[in-house]
């Protein structure tokens, strides 16, 4: 027996369980909880390499002033530590920025998916208003002005993101179904 009780033309039942198991998997991925969680998750390891880099590229690092204790420069201490202590400054900004753009990514994925739901249309709107309320929202310590200034920077970041992402490509060379 194939789906709803009765066997679907031309196809085994093996057939029929796996076309189920796809309609269930595209349907969990349409759900906004799994596009907030694979947004969070997706946005956690950005971040994490970002932070990576950009701790590796800093020079105004704790590392580079006098220690605590008077042991004077990083320079001073032996190799080890140095490679210690720069490691775990490494680790800290690595992982504070995992944990931002984590934040920022499910933030926006599911109050994009939600103004989605909502409308019934996927245009370049939902991006405009979920950025705007995402910049909002991160903002919301820094008083209304700041929240404006967020809401206004965010929805314009996230309507340049969409609008390129939504042009029509004309180069045939990088399509590979020619």
């Amino acid at each position: 027996m194939g789906l709803g009780g009765r066997q679907s033309a031309g196809m085994d039942p093996q057939q029929a369980q796996e076309q189920q198991m796809i309609k269930y998997m595209q349907a969990a991925m349409e759900a906004c909880p799994t596009k907030t969680v694979i947004a969070g998750t997706m946005g956690f390891g950005l971040g994490g390499i970002f932070g990576v880099f950009m701790s590796s590229m800093r020079y105004d690092t704790p590392m580079s002033s006098g220690m605590p204790g008077g042991v004077g420069t990083i320079s001073d201490l032996p190799m080890r530590e140095q490679l210690k202590s720069g490691f775990k400054d490494m680790g800290r900004s690595a992982y504070s920025s995992a944990k931002n753009f984590g934040y920022i990514g499910a933030v926006f994925s599911g109050t994009e998916c939600c103004i989605e739901g909502l409308r019934a249309k996927n245009d370049l709107y939902n991006g405009v208003a979920a950025g705007c309320l995402t910049g909002g929202w991160l903002a919301k310590g820094g008083g209304p002005q700041a929240v404006a200034v967020g809401c206004a920077g965010f929805a314009a970041f996230s309507a340049a993101i969409d609008a390129y992402m939504r042009m029509p490509q004309d180069d045939k060379a990088s399509d590979p179904i020619i």
